[in-house]
């Protein structure tokens, strides 16, 4: 494209019949008329006729306009139509196609994932709002809580009061058991000493034993014989002797085991103190039979019986029987 050249110059149009009353000639300018010419040196006469006219220099700059504005649109669509075959060439053929798919493999991925985090999004807004519900239903159940709490403590207070009422309570009656018991031994004191040293015609005479029990050695027997329907059960004889301070009698040896027998009088038996536990033949006490020979094979739910000439005997703890009791003497 060849260059142009842009002159401008000043156009000055001289009234050759001015008015009367101007004075001054009157001086038209015209600027930046366009003019093509080569040659940088022109004059008055010789370019007086040359010069174009106003409309002939707008219809210039208009062509000048729109040609560079096709140029443009040209220079755009060529560059569109490398990146269309550069594009299709690298989508076809070698790494570019290669790319281009693992373009759009990460894009389906990233488009998964997003809808992945949409749902872990979604769920995690579901988790928020039971939290949310879960943490007013605690706020609540603190609140019954510390209600409760302080309810209980109050109820505690209360049961303290009543508890140290219970335990002022329970010392005096301890200490008034106590005086009553003390009192209670002293009168059994005395009717110990009522019951063994009787007042004889004015003297007091003691006893080891009481009446109505027999001595032997160092214990007072009692062989209690009612009639036959009076007579007890085992269990009914020893509480019968334990409400006269004693118990059913014991042997531990052959002298207190004959000492039982011969006041074992009459043909039927009395209880004594002997009786099968765990399959063996104890005593009250705790002890076990010394001489197994005495009695027979232990029996389950028996208990031994005294005879005087016939030993003892090995009957059912439910037999109504007379019973022998047996307390220490009283040591004068």
């Amino acid at each position: 494209m060849a260059e142009v050249d842009l002159n401008y110059a000043s156009v000055v149009f001289k009234n050759k019949h001015p008015a009367p009353e101007a004075k001054k000639e009157e001086e038209t300018v015209y600027d930046e008329v366009k003019v093509q010419n080569e040659t940088t040196e022109q004059t008055a006469d010789t370019n007086a006729g040359l010069l174009p006219d106003k409309k002939t220099i707008g219809r210039l700059r208009h062509y000048q306009r729109l040609a560079c504005c096709l140029g443009i649109l040209c220079v755009i669509l060529l560059l569109g139509i490398i990146a269309v075959c550069v594009f299709f060439v690298l989508s076809q053929d070698g790494d570019g196609g290669q790319l281009v798919k693992e373009l759009k493999q990460n894009q389906t991925t990233l488009l998964t994932a997003i809808y992945d985090l949409k749902k872990v999004r979604d769920k995690l807004s579901s988790d928020i709002e039971i939290l949310k519900r879960n943490n007013d239903s605690l706020n609540l159940q603190l609140g019954n809580l510390i209600l409760n709490f302080t309810v209980s403590e109050i109820k505690v207070a209360n049961l303290t009061a009543q508890n140290q009422q219970l335990r002022n309570n329970f010392t005096e009656q301890i200490t008034n058991m106590e005086t009553n018991w003390i009192n209670l031994n002293v009168s059994r004191a005395q009717w110990s000493v009522d019951a063994y040293c009787p007042d004889v015609n004015k003297e007091t005479q003691c006893r080891p034993c009481q009446n109505g029990w027999e001595l032997n050695e160092a214990s007072c027997y009692a062989y209690n014989n009612p009639d036959l329907a009076k007579r007890k059960t085992w269990e009914e004889a020893r509480e019968d002797c334990r409400g006269k301070g004693s118990d059913l009698a014991v042997a531990h040896n052959q002298q207190q085991k004959d000492a039982i027998s011969g006041y074992s009088k009459g043909s039927n038996g009395y209880w004594i103190g002997l009786r099968v536990e765990d399959g063996r033949w104890k005593w009250i006490d705790g002890s076990e039979l010394a001489d197994n020979s005495w009695i027979g094979d232990p029996t389950v739910g028996h208990c031994a019986i005294s005879f005087q000439s016939k030993g003892w005997e090995s009957v059912s703890c439910g037999e109504k029987q007379q019973w022998i009791c047996q307390k220490s003497a009283f040591s004068v």
